[in-house]
Order: structure tokens, then C-alpha cells, then sequence
């Protein structure tokens, strides 16, 4: 593990000057260009980490250090606003003084306009002298690098001054930041009261939160602050603030820390004790992208905790259902490793804090963008928990590369995992809702859960920098809608990924809407997929109608309604390109021996 000796860091989103040494390059203009380019290059690319467990200590040398001033660790997680605005610098550009017109002689003005002036010499000049100064600031919503000169975001669009940290996704992205209601009081403060004692009806919605998970931050920033950062919580539940759901709506669950013991239930100790380590290190790494520092360990006990708690409750019947705002998120975390930014498997620990409390068969419907490699390894070989996943596969080059579809359970378990891998970006509500409708909701049901858990990752949202999809809050009501109708209601829904402020912070709030009652405005009838999308939901339903007979009937209509559809495509483009390589006219002219032999060559390939 990589301890960092020095802790030089910049708040999340301060403004950093870069400074570049004037040469040949820059007046070419490519070292703007680059720094563009490395901006485009930032969007749309997962942070792949690899699997690994802590190794012996060391002295972070190799970490660039930009920053002019160190800083208490308790830093970390405060945003300086002021330091932002205020840290736009001006180079003043000094003329050279010289004669005035009037005062020059037929000697100054030759040696003027042909450069021939002594103050013109520049044998001593050095250019690494001079400097020039490139601002630049990070997103607030996105993390994405910008120029000074510009004010919104190049990337997501969001003002530069955005007050979505204050009022959540209800602030607007256009403009600086506005007080909406100057007398509201604010979750995170509010949280730290009285309010956490209350109880909550049995017909309640319940929210697991606690401020201390918001230390659980990067000590120091890399090339731009990481995505997964405290910011994701403020803007969540800023949100929540501001619409008066929670506080409101919604009650509190009192925080505590999971026990060793029911940690073992899921992790080995090498897992345990990797991660407690962390809390006696400064700052440290799993694996290249995810992080600790000493405050990492008790957050990922308090995520873990609350989960375990808000399961028990819920399955109890002490409060109908649940929304865990927790982080560091989990579903990548397996047996023995933390990785993908995940440390303790929060929906895994739920699951068996349910089963403690009684229930026999848990459901976990993982929806985040990326596969939860972590929760299929825990569970892999267990017929009481059946676990199914919507996720960016691409033939397992997307991060972490696993949840094929033909990877469905081993040990006698197999039908019990179910994957259903996207095959490329861009995947929107009517294919979730269509692989809901077809593929989750049937299985679901026949297995008949005594508790639900949703591993909510919005990374799959619109404008997520890392997931690159297009599912719309709208889109996440309406899955979370039809789970509602499994298990009795008892449904508890778990903070994954999602990196977008605005639309992790729209997208939950949605989806608490439905569990207050409220239903989504989707309309589910005559819901058509993309072609990748039905042969992505046709391969899964040809390997899962071994397992799930309810999914035969399914398969069948399918197939009769779309299987020319989904796989008409391959022949037109054949088609296509024998039309344009070999003209039909040839048939009947001079060049009709050319089009028989070639004609012959084509179709044998074709075949």
C-alpha cells in the first residue's frame, strides 16, 4: 500500500495554475491542443484498477505535487469557494519604452522598422525565463478539467460558481450560485442532532446517512480530483434538503459501526484487516484507482453498518422500505479484495443481516454501469440469493471485464446468477425496461424473494463521465416501481457508483420518490430496444430458459416479434456491399464474365 509522506493537496475543485515554459511548441499552439485533448481523453474512460492487497510501505515520490500549501487533513472534504474565485491571476504585459514619432531621427526610424535597434539584442535572452501562466479550474458536477476563459463547464455544461453542492440538482447549471430558501436548514447539519434518535413508523420510508462518511476522501489529487468524492453525498442530499424529503419525508436510522463478526460473514480477514490498516496511514492505495486515507476504514464500517441495519429494520417490518446514502460504495469489494473504489460490500452485508433476521431467499438487482464482480464472487455459489446484473460488458473490455452472460452460478447454484452484459454505450430506458419487463421481472418472480436490494449505481445515468449511458431518472423510478412489487414491498436500495452530480443527485431522488408512494411517469406500452439491446436480452434469455421455465413462453414471443429484427442488419449490409462492388448492369454488357466470377467470389466468402 502507497503511503504519501507529505499530505500537498488542493481542495476538489480549487483552481490550479499550470506553468508552461515557452518554446517552439507553444508557438505552434500544440500545448493548448494537448491540454484539450487530455480533458476529451478524461471523458468516457473507466479508471481500471486490478486486483491486489496491500503491500509494504512506501514514500509517494512519484506523485506530482502541484500545490503551493499544505493542509490538515480535516481539509479534505471542506470546498473553498472563496479560493476558487479569488485565485485568478493576470500577467501585465510591459511595454518597452522608447522615443515618441515626433522625437525620432532618420537614424531611429531605419533602425526601427528594420529591427536593427540596440534594445533589440537578444543574444543573453534564455527562454526558460519566462513563463507563461495557463489557468484552469475543475467542475463541480463532473470533475472535468476547464480553461480560465470560459465559464461553464466544456464538458457537462455547469457554471463554473454552480450552487448544486447547496440545493442539489434544483440549482441551475446556467448560473452562479443563488439561495433558493435562505431559512432551510441543511441536511448535514441537521443530521448531527436529535433528529437521528427519531423512530420511525412501520409504514415509513427510512434513510441511513451519517456525516462522518464525507472524511473518506483522496489526500491528494491526481491530474483532477477523483470521482468518487464526498461531493457525491452533498449533492444528494442538498437535493433531498431542498424538496423537503429528508429531512421530512423520510426518517433517520441511528449510525453505527458493523462488527467484526458480521464482517466475517462476508469478508475474509485479509479483507478486514487490509482496510484497517488504512486508518494508521495518512493516505494509501488499494489499487491505482481506489484509495484510503485515515478515515476510510470507520467510514466504510458506518456504510456498512447502516446498510446492515436498514435491512434488519425493514425486513422486520419496523419501516417499509429504505434508501442507504452511503459511501464507499461496495458491490466491487469480493472476498478477500477492495477494489473499483469499494472496500466493504455494503448490498453483501445487507443481504446477510437480512437472512439473520429471517428472510430465506434475498434478491440483489445490481444496476449500476459497472458489474459487481465482488457481489458475484460472494454469492457465486448460493442458492439463497439470486443476483442479476444490467451492466457495460463490450465483450469484457469494460471495467472490471467480468458478468458475462453465460457466467450464471457454480456449485449446483448455476441460474442463480444473472447477467445481463450491454454491448456497447449509449444504453437507455427502453432497453433496462424492456430487459426489466422480459428478463429481471419473470426470474424475480418465480424465485420470490423474501427481501429486495438494489444495488443503485447511477453511473448508467445521462452525462456520466465514466458510464457513458443514457437512462434517465425517469428510467430509474420506473425500475425501482416495478421491484416494489417482490417481496411484500420490503425493498431496500443501496448507493453504488455515479459520478455526475446532477444526475446522481435527480436520479436518487426519483427513485426515494417511489418509495414514498409516488409513481413515475413512464409509459410502458409499445417499449421498442435497440438492436444490440434485443440480441444482448435474446442471449441471455437462450441461456437462462434452462434455469427459469417461466422465461420459455417469453423467449418464444420474442422471437416470433423480433428475431427478423434483431438480426436482419448482417444480410443488408452483405447485400450493400456486393451491390457496390459488383454493378448489376455488368450482368448484360461486356463485363458480364466479371460479374459471374466475381459474383461467385462473394457469395462463397459470404457463406
Amino acid at each position: 500500500m502507497l503511503l504519501v509522506d507529505k499530505c500537498h493537496i488542493n481542495s476538489e475543485h480549487k483552481m490550479v495554475s499550470d506553468t508552461l515554459q515557452i518554446n517552439h511548441h507553444l508557438t505552434n499552439g500544440e500545448a493548448e491542443n494537448n491540454l484539450h485533448k487530455q480533458s476529451e481523453k478524461a471523458l468516457c474512460q473507466p479508471l481500471n484498477g486490478s486486483l491486489g492487497e496491500v503491500s509494504s510501505l512506501g514514500f509517494g515520490a512519484n506523485r506530482t505535487h502541484t500545490d503551493e500549501e499544505s493542509v490538515d487533513i480535516s481539509e479534505v472534504t471542506t470546498r473553498d469557494s472563496a479560493a476558487t474565485s479569488n485565485s485568478n491571476s493576470h500577467l501585465d504585459v510591459i511595454p518597452k519604452t522608447g522615443k515618441r514619432q515626433n522625437d525620432m531621427t532618420l537614424e531611429d526610424i531605419y533602425n526601427k522598422e528594420y529591427n536593427f535597434d540596440d534594445d533589440d539584442d537578444d543574444s543573453d535572452w534564455d527562454p526558460l525565463e519566462k513563463n507563461i501562466e495557463v489557468l484552469k479550474w475543475f467542475c463541480v458536477n463532473c470533475t472535468m478539467v476547464n480553461f480560465d476563459d470560459v465559464v461553464h463547464c466544456d464538458v457537462c455544461g455547469e457554471h463554473r460558481e454552480s450552487g448544486i453542492l447547496r440545493h442539489g440538482f434544483h440549482a441551475s447549471p446556467f448560473l452562479p450560485e443563488q439561495s433558493l430558501d435562505p431559512n432551510g436548514s441543511e441536511l448535514i447539519e441537521s443530521s448531527k442532532g436529535s433528529r437521528s434518535q427519531n423512530v420511525a413508523p412501520n409504514n415509513s420510508t427510512v434513510v441511513g446517512f451519517d456525516e462522518r462518511m464525507l472524511l473518506h476522501a483522496e489526500v491528494e489529487m491526481k491530474s483532477h480530483p477523483h470521482p468518487e468524492r464526498p461531493d457525491r453525498l452533498r449533492a444528494i442530499a442538498a437535493s433531498l434538503d431542498t424538496a423537503g424529503i429528508f429531512p421530512g419525508r423520510c426518517y433517520p436510522i441511528l449510525a453505527r459501526e458493523i462488527t467484526r463478526e458480521e464482517l466475517l460473514m462476508i469478508h475474509s480477514p485479509e479483507n478486514i484487516e487490509a482496510v484497517e490498516l488504512t486508518s494508521r496511514m495518512l493516505a494509501s492505495y488499494f489499487t491505482p484507482d481506489t484509495y484510503a486515507n485515515e478515515h476510510s476504514a470507520r467510514a466504510a464500517r458506518l456504510a456498512a453498518g447502516l446498510c446492515a441495519d436498514l435491512a434488519s429494520t425493514i425486513f422486520s417490518g419496523r419501516a417499509k422500505n429504505g434508501f442507504a446514502l452511503v459511501r464507499p460504495p461496495g458491490h466491487h469489494a469480493g472476498v478477500k479484495q477492495a477494489m473499483g473504489f469499494c472496500l466493504h460490500n455494503n448490498a453483501a452485508i445487507a443481504a446477510s443481516a437480512a437472512q439473520a433476521a429471517g428472510a430465506k431467499k434475498v434478491l440483489i438487482v445490481d444496476w449500476d454501469v459497472h458489474h459487481g464482480n465482488g457481489t458475484q464472487e460472494i454469492f457465486d455459489q448460493s442458492k439463497s440469493v439470486l443476483y442479476v446484473s444490467l451492466h457495460r460488458h463490450e465483450g469484457g473490455k469494460f471495467y472490471p471485464g467480468t458478468g458475462a452472460a453465460d457466467e450464471v452460478g457454480t456449485m449446483g447454484a448455476e441460474g442463480y446468477c444473472v447477467n445481463i452484459p450491454w454491448s456497447r454505450r449509449g444504453v437507455g430506458d427502453k432497453d433496462y425496461i424492456y430487459a426489466f419487463q422480459h428478463i429481471v421481472i419473470p426470474i424475480a418472480s418465480e424465485f420470490a424473494p423474501d427481501f429486495t436490494i438494489i444495488s443503485a449505481g447511477f453511473d448508467a445515468a445521462r452525462g456520466d463521465p465514466l458510464g457513458c449511458c443514457d437512462v434517465t431518472p425517469a428510467g430509474f423510478a420506473q425500475m425501482t416501481e416495478m421491484l416494489t412489487a417482490l417481496s411484500g414491498g420490503k425493498l431496500l436500495v443501496i448507493l453504488e457508483g455515479g459520478y455526475n452530480l446532477r444526475s446522481i443527485s435527480s436520479s436518487a431522488t426519483a427513485v426515494i420518490k417511489v418509495l414514498l408512494g409516488e409513481s413515475p411517469a413512464c409509459n410502458l406500452d409499445d417499449i421498442v430496444p435497440s438492436k444490440s439491446g434485443l440480441r444482448t436480452i435474446f442471449e441471455v434469455l437462450k441461456i437462462q430458459t434452462k434455469y427459469w421455465p417461466a422465461l420459455e413462453s417469453t423467449f418464444s414471443k420474442l422471437q416470433l416479434r423480433w428475431g427478423i429484427y434483431a438480426f436482419q442488419d448482417t444480410g443488408k449490409q452483405v447485400k450493400r456491399r456486393r451491390k457496390a462492388v459488383v454493378p448489376v448492369w455488368w450482368r448484360w454488357g461486356r463485363k458480364r464474365l466479371f460479374y459471374r466470377v466475381l459474383s461467385k467470389q462473394l457469395q462463397f466468402k459470404v457463406k
